[in-house]
């Protein structure tokens, strides 16, 4: 490799892992400071739930065109663009006077950091050979790891000391630097293709599906199951069906067909939506275990978690190894098996149980979804030719849009079967939210329906490339 090739992929590995590490503390950080938010704005809990909310929406129905304007345009000039957009946006938050340009904010953040995420991928897929991609991508999995760990803390630290406005301008300075490096410093790219078509309507209509999906599921967690749930599924089935027939009858559907019909992609994104399905209901059920059981302070708690994202930066470095020695296939089903047996041991705790116990089941979940987010990010990103790369991009990061809210929806769906809510905790009080006596039981149910989600992803894992692939790289 030569001197100059080399720099180029360390710079663009370093925006990839930047810009991505720059969403992902947003979103940490933002949750712990959104009580000191509502406070000072005088604000509902309904309205400061909108400042995640409407950021959700807004990424979710945008991050597949987004990923395919990357293509069309470029996705260093799609990144500059997301980050430019982000820091902007971050620092109209920090100076907002009211909620309501809070919200409105955050929906325009979100547009630009529907922008940013796929074009992370869609650089690194340009910059490194399909052979040598997985490097690349462990060490933007461990980065978001270490946003994902540091956030709380950071956040916490801002909140207490600065305000919760302190939190948005984190973010500014450094995707100022790098935005203004992506438009300055030219890298060199496969030219983008002037003959991807846009396919507007099938924009629409991925939008529609998407936003109606998310808006009805994170709805549930706080209002259950109700008509609205059924209206919005239907309208999501309704956009859906739509999506489908124009797909069929474009001659340049947004998603180009080979890419869905290619089994490792297909196989990566259903068993990255599973991973984090699991891991995220199994994360909204241990944050009241351990705060309503335990009776832990919310930085207690952190640190209790804290094996998973640690797990995640320590070990996405590590999978590259065996990801190469035994491929894709085996990797992602140890990791599943690795999530699926933390749940289920999760599933076993109690008022007694010790730091120990609870930081190995946190430690089993982060090994095992750092595996899964590496391998399955390395296959649909480096199975995806180099002109679909955003909308391989798009989709990824979908999955994982999607993924957490199924997971959280399913857990409450699951919970509140199981035990009666007490009341306390819903809109904004401060007792708990499920009845103390009745939590544990319903946690030993949902917990491992959670596993077995897990454990489907092992089969799903079977379309990935397996050591044959290996070989024949090697070859």
């Amino acid at each position: 490799m030569t001197p100059p090739r080399h720099r180029h992929q360390l710079l663009t590995l370093v925006g990839s892992v930047t810009g991505a590490v720059i969403v992902a503390l947003d979103g940490t950080v933002l949750t712990i400071a959104q009580p000191a938010m509502r406070r000072d704005l005088h604000a509902s809990f309904t309205a400061v739930q909108w400042t995640s909310t409407g950021y959700l929406i807004a990424v979710a129905g945008l991050l597949v065109f987004a990923g395919r304007l990357g293509d069309r345009y470029g996705h260093q000039r799609l990144f500059a663009v997301g980050t430019l957009g982000f820091a902007a946006t971050s620092a109209g938050i920090g100076l907002a006077p009211g909620i309501g340009w809070v919200i409105g904010l955050r929906v325009a953040q979100g547009v630009f950091g529907a922008l940013l995420q796929p074009a992370t991928l869609g650089m690194l897929r340009a910059a490194y050979p399909p052979d040598r991609i997985g490097v690349p991508i462990a060490w933007r999995t461990s980065a978001i790891g270490v946003a994902a760990a540091a956030g709380p803390v950071v956040g916490g630290a801002l909140t207490a000391q600065l305000g919760w406005r302190a939190v948005f301008f984190l973010s500014v300075v450094p995707a100022l630097a790098i935005g203004v490096g992506a438009l300055v410093v030219r890298l060199p790219a496969p030219k983008p293709a002037p003959d991807v078509r846009l396919d507007l309507p099938g924009a629409f209509l991925l939008a529609v599906a998407l936003v109606c999906l998310v808006h009805t599921l994170v709805a549930i967690p706080e209002t259950g199951w109700t008509a609205a749930t059924a209206l919005g599924l239907a309208a999501v089935a309704a956009a859906g069906g739509a999506l489908v027939r124009h797909a069929r009858r474009t001659a340049h559907p947004l998603v180009p067909p080979g890419l869905l019909r290619s089994a490792p992609v297909a196989s990566g994104l259903s068993v990255l939506v599973a991973a984090s399905a699991s891991v995220f209901g199994a994360l909204f059920v241990g944050t009241y275990f351990l705060q309503d059981v335990l009776a832990l302070d919310p930085l207690e708690s952190g640190l209790r978690a804290l094996p998973l994202p640690a797990m995640m930066v320590l070990g996405a470095p590590v999978c590259v190894r065996p990801l190469r020695r035994y491929g894709a296939r085996r990797t992602a089903m140890a990791g599943m098996a690795l999530l699926a047996l933390g749940l289920l041991l999760f599933s076993r705790l109690d008022a007694g149980s010790t730091a120990l116990a609870i930081g190995g089941c946190f430690l089993l979940m982060g090994a095992g979804f750092g595996a899964v987010m590496v391998t399955t990010t390395s296959v649909i990103v480096r199975h995806a030719p180099v002109d679909h790369a955003g909308v391989a991009g798009g989709l990824q990061q979908t999955a994982l849009n999607v993924g957490p809210t199924l997971g959280v929806a399913g857990a409450t769906t699951l919970m509140a079967l199981a035990a009666p809510r007490a009341g306390g905790g819903g809109a904004g009080g401060g007792g708990p939210l499920w009845a103390g006596g009745e939590f544990l039981p319903a946690m030993g149910v949902t917990l491992p329906v959670l596993a077995a989600v897990a454990a489907a992803g092992v089969p799903l894992a079977a379309g990935l490339p397996g050591r044959a692939a290996v070989r024949a790289r090697k070859a």
